[in-house]
């Protein structure tokens, strides 16, 4: 037989569309060709497969013309990742392996010039997009790219470190030596190293730190400098409750996407990323060719925290307003086009002022900019970023005397649990956490008696609200409300929402 068809997957973003690898052998010239739209990288390959085939005691066709053709023609290719395909459909066209058995399978995995599989990017997106496909396939992988894609559970997948243990198994006849299917890993312990009994006073951020949590609400805290904001934030992952399967899959997938790939000790571990103030707008969003996610994307079903928020590039900032809004983002490219999930948490800290003691109490420390400085200063958040910001927080400087005679707080597990049932009262009434609440969803879930619509009405009149402002108070309200397990909004669960919504000091 001088075809033979191998199948594989591209990467397009989240997507993993099916490629056929055509494999053709003729007389003629001898030549090595490969086309279909691949990339340096995909070109490179028939260097790799050369020598991979002969260094593993395999009989290269010298003497033909090899034509590769990776269809469909007009989806990009790219990586090493066809390197195992293409070598099994050299082999099968020259009689060597079992047809039937390969169609079997899909086929992923780099190789080195001595055969062995070395992983590859995407692993767990090629395993749901497999399982979606609906097809009963075997997805067979470098062992520790099949580690991560065993996660997606309903789907058959066999590792192999060597491009010899392959073709053994897709050998014709009883002699074939079956690859081992690999089994998902154990799920190991979230590390709890932040515990919020660490953090002393601070009542009311922590306070707003609970809801936040409970509700899945952006947050961001204002505070001079040493007063427990960085601090804060990396206490609030402890506080969420676990990811479900949807969430744990999305996460490690995105992950896998990155160039340092997923971290299986990490598994339905929510993500926290934490990116300096001088990344740039694609760093925040995504892109290249092809388009690979970012930080925002990266974070899914985890927390972003930007610390100095104000100091991140314009550009980068008004970046996340169509995420925060939507839970996903689109890159657009002249040539291909990507949508990633991105229903991240925000928590960001900054400063009051340039100086940063604007209001400070602490003693022996006063502002020194001038009403200017500070207006330019905070004039860096625009007023529609703010307005997507649900909880706007001061966090006041607490005296070293005053700290140490504060005893300790309520632990992490403690705030966790009131966070769990909260949650589970959002999942039981509308399957979505309070934050993710529609417009439409507001007045089903978020009945007001009289006096508290009257109270709402009269504040938001007073305070200035915008609609989205209005319907973030009553989204946080719900949240209280579901705190204390109560099925109504009342005046004081507003009344604290409304606390939370207050604007930046000196504005």
């Amino acid at each position: 037989m001088s075809l033979a068809i191998i199948t594989s997957r591209a990467l397009d973003g989240m997507a993993a569309p099916e490629v056929q690898v055509e494999v053709h052998l003729a007389n003629g010239l001898p030549s090595f060709t490969l086309v279909g739209l691949a990339d340096t990288e995909v070109k490179e390959s028939r260097e790799r497969v050369r020598a991979a085939l002969v260094n593993s005691g395999f009989a290269f066709p010298h003497n033909k013309r090899i034509t590769v053709n990776l269809a469909p023609a007009d989806l990009p290719k790219e990586s090493g990742r066809f390197d195992l395909p293409i070598a099994l459909g050299i082999l099968a066209a020259a009689g060597e392996l079992d047809l039937a058995r390969l169609a079997q399978c899909e086929f992923a995995g780099e190789l080195s010039l001595a055969g062995e599989l070395r992983p590859v990017r995407g692993a767990l997106a090629l395993a749901l997009a497999l399982q979606r496909s609906g097809k009963v396939r075997t997805l067979v992988l470098p062992l520790a790219s099949a580690a991560e894609a065993a996660r997606a559970g309903k789907v058959r997948v066999c590792g192999a470190a060597h491009l010899l243990e392959v073709a053994r198994a897709m050998q014709a006849g009883d002699g074939a030596e079956p690859l081992p299917v690999m089994l998902t890993p154990p799920s190991m312990p979230a590390d709890q190293a932040f515990d919020l009994r660490e953090v002393r006073g601070q009542a009311a951020a922590k306070r707003a730190l609970e809801v936040a949590a409970a509700g899945r609400h952006s947050l961001l805290m204002v505070g001079p400098p040493g007063s427990g904001k960085s601090m804060l934030a990396q206490r609030l992952p402890g506080l969420l409750p676990p990811m479900d399967d949807d969430e744990a899959l999305a996460s490690a997938a995105l992950q896998g996407l990155a160039p340092g790939g997923f971290d299986l000790a990490r598994w339905r571990q929510r993500p926290v990323r934490s990116p300096h103030h001088s990344a740039s707008a694609v760093a925040l969003v995504g892109g290249g060719s092809p388009p690979r996610p970012g930080e925002i994307s990266l974070a899914h079903g985890g927390v972003l925290f930007l610390d100095e928020l104000p100091e991140f590039p314009r550009a980068a900032l008004e970046a996340l307003r169509e995420p925060l809004e939507t839970g996903q983002i689109g890159i657009a490219r002249a040539a291909r086009s990507t949508t990633f999930p991105a229903g991240f948490q925000l928590v960001a800290a900054m400063n009051p002022c340039p100086c940063g003691w604007l209001g400070a109490r602490t003693i022996g420390r006063s502002c020194r900019c001038t009403p200017d400085q500070v207006a330019r200063y905070q004039g860096r958040l625009s007023g529609p970023l703010l307005d997507r910001i649900d909880l706007q927080v001061e966090v006041m400087a607490v005296e070293p005397s005053a700290m140490l005679a504060q005893p300790e707080g309520e632990s992490s597990a403690e705030v966790a649990e009131r966070v769990a049932r909260a949650d589970a009262r959002q999942k039981a009434r509308q399957d979505r956490p309070n934050a993710g609440l529609s417009g439409a969803q507001l007045d089903a879930v978020c009945p007001l008696d009289a006096a508290a619509a009257t109270f709402l009405q009269q504040a938001a009149t007073r305070l200035g609200w915008s609609g989205r402002g209005l319907h973030r108070a009553i989204k946080l309200a719900r949240t209280i409300a579901d705190l204390a397990g109560v099925d109504r909004i009342e005046v004081i669960h507003l009344a604290e929402a409304m606390q939370y919504r207050r604007t930046l000091p000196g504005h």
